[in-house]
């Protein structure tokens, strides 16, 4: 005889769920509430980084009348592969550098291969505070750290290295541009202005600490002024033997303007193929014009 024969159907009836159930029920909650907030903190950093202005880096070296090629340079149009992590709310890091060696290649190229690597050990994290100001002593310390591991190297050579470089780098932080440098390779922006004619001109900026556009105070006289950055240049002294920072920034203009077609290349926009020939054509200019010296130029353009 089965034990339970004499047993009524089973009813309906209401049971409370095991502790474990709840917890489970507790711990999903917590996980959706957790990817709500990831998907809205990733659609802000979406937000911001289609709000800002698209940079493509254009490079352009020629050896010149020297024996061997002394100069380097480097074009990171996005950084954030050299980083652990963005600090914040910041969404995208450029860098862009020109090196002018001399007495040899090596402190340059060091210089191209390490200082990045450098910056991104030293660059803030997290939701750091004042992140103006670290960002400069990251730089300050950066190059520092750099030269500091260059002269340990070289002085461990048998004959000790007797190369130097110079150094010029942009450090582009979602919109705030840093400019550092070493030495006589220089870094100019050129941005356009109302003029009082109601024509917009160009205006040819050198990228030093007394007129620079990551100062709140010139970058609201930039704004007041409906002024927009049209494009950076950067060039070791070869170039600017042989071209004065305007002349250089007019003959890039005087490319861009040209209304003659050009060579139609793979993923590549005619706007881009325009910055192309103008990085290449400004060098070519500079060894034209009698530089006997390396020539190295990098343009980078800003497209809002």
């Amino acid at each position: 005889m089965d034990l339970f024969d004499d047993l009524p159907e089973p009813t309906q009836t209401s049971v409370a769920p095991p502790a474990q159930d709840e917890e489970d029920r507790r711990f999903k909650r917590r996980r959706d509430d957790e990817e709500e907030e990831e998907e809205e903190e990733d659609e802000i950093k979406k937000v911001c980084r289609e709000g800002l202005p698209r940079l493509r880096g254009y490079a352009a070296a020629r050896r010149g009348e020297r024996e061997e090629m002394q100069d380097a340079h480097v074009l990171m149009p996005d950084m954030s592969s050299c980083l652990s992590s963005l600090p914040g709310h910041v969404s995208r890091v450029s860098y862009f550098a020109v090196f002018d060696g001399h007495g040899g290649a090596r402190a340059s190229r060091f210089a191209a291969e390490n200082l990045h690597l450098n910056l991104a050990k030293k660059f803030p994290s997290g939701d750091a505070e004042n992140l103006d100001k670290l960002l400069k002593k990251c730089l300050l310390d950066t190059f520092r750290q750099t030269d500091e591991d260059f002269l340990k190297k070289a002085s461990s050579q048998k004959p000790a290295w007797k190369d130097g470089s110079t150094a010029t780098c942009i450090l582009v932080v979602d919109d705030t541009v840093y400019s550092a440098n070493l030495g006589d390779s220089r870094a100019v922006l050129c941005r356009t202005e109302a003029a009082a004619d109601g024509q917009r001109k160009s205006v040819t900026l050198a990228l030093s600490k007394e007129h620079n556009p990551t100062i709140y105070e010139e970058r609201m006289r930039i704004q007041r002024a409906g002024g927009t950055v049209r494009f950076i240049l950067l060039a070791c002294d070869g170039l600017f033997k042989v071209f004065s920072a305007d002349e250089a920034v007019k003959f890039v203009l005087s490319v861009l303007q040209q209304e003659t077609s050009v060579e139609q290349k793979d993923e590549l926009t005619e706007e881009e193929l325009r910055f192309e020939a103008a990085c290449q054509q400004l060098a070519s200019e500079a060894v034209r014009r009698g530089c006997a010296d390396n020539v190295t130029v990098i343009l980078v353009s800003v497209c809002h």
